[in-house]
């Protein structure tokens, strides 16, 4: 893999002509940003911008003002090469939080295994309605732990309204340990590009080290394969990682959310 040519196509495809990720939402092309807005449950921010040192600040100021005169919660999505190199001091400095960065990982869908391998007593549930999109959110509690913030309220609401309304953007699936949620996934596509996008994965603590994140990487690999797709990518924690490496992903680049919150600006 030509790394530098898979980066440029990736900022091309995916950030610099993204397409929006769900029904409610819409990408907007203002200026030097490309941006997404949708409802609360939606993602909302800032997929591309092509700043340097002298418009960096205005730029920023602009998003802050377009998303809090909404009244969203919005994220800038930096990534380790873009540019100007002091960018993340911008974003802190205008009341961007950073959350943990991730590790942007792509494997060639040919080079990846596509049979799913389960642990004794695990199968795997496609997600296709409602009830499947909560099995979804139970998955993530157990998992990851409520914290709070609904997280798991909204992906289920997200996924839902996906499965509704472009049901050929996404597939989703959760691992049931019977008739126990102990891990889900789901895999975005970006139709007219190279790459389709994994997510989540997250598998709950009694159940890990079994093959169970492996096995929902290859499930979604054939799909992913059967669709023509050449690349999958995936930004990844510290503890997905090695796993993903050992399978064949490469880093492509690192990702960190900052993420602007109006109410907490206004106190």
């Amino acid at each position: 893999m030509n790394h530098a040519e898979v980066l440029a196509a990736y900022d091309r495809q995916i950030r610099r002509d993204a397409r929006t990720d769900s029904p409610g939402a819409r990408v907007e092309r203002a200026g030097a940003v490309v941006r997404q807005l949708g409802a609360e449950h939606d993602w909302n921010g800032v997929h591309w911008a092509d700043v340097d040192a002298a418009t960096a600040d205005t730029v920023i100021a602009e998003q802050v003002r377009y998303y809090t005169a909404l009244g969203r919660e919005f994220e800038w999505k930096l990534y380790s090469h873009d540019r100007p190199a002091d960018l993340a001091d911008r974003l802190r400095t205008a009341g961007f939080v950073p959350e943990p960065p991730e590790t942007v990982m792509v494997a060639e869908v040919a080079e990846l295994p596509t049979e799913p391998e389960l642990p004794e007593g695990v199968h795997l549930l496609p997600v296709t309605d409602g009830a499947g999109a909560q099995l979804m959110a139970d998955a993530h509690e157990v998992a990851f732990g409520e914290d709070g913030t609904g997280l798991s309220e909204r992906l289920a609401k997200r996924v839902l309204t996906q499965l509704t309304e472009t049901p050929d953007a996404v597939v989703a699936v959760v691992a049931m340990a019977g008739d126990v949620p102990v891990s889900s996934a789901r895999m975005e596509f970006y139709p007219g590009t190279d790459f389709a996008g994994l997510w989540g994965g997250g598998t709950a603590p009694r159940w890990r080290g079994k093959g169970i994140y492996r096995a929902l990487i290859a499930h979604r690999t054939r799909i992913a394969a059967d669709r023509g797709y050449r690349y999958l990518q995936v930004d990844a924690t510290d503890d997905s990682r090695p796993i993903l490496q050992r399978l064949g992903f490469v880093p492509l680049s690192v990702t960190t959310p900052f993420v602007y919150e109006p109410q907490k600006q206004e106190r």
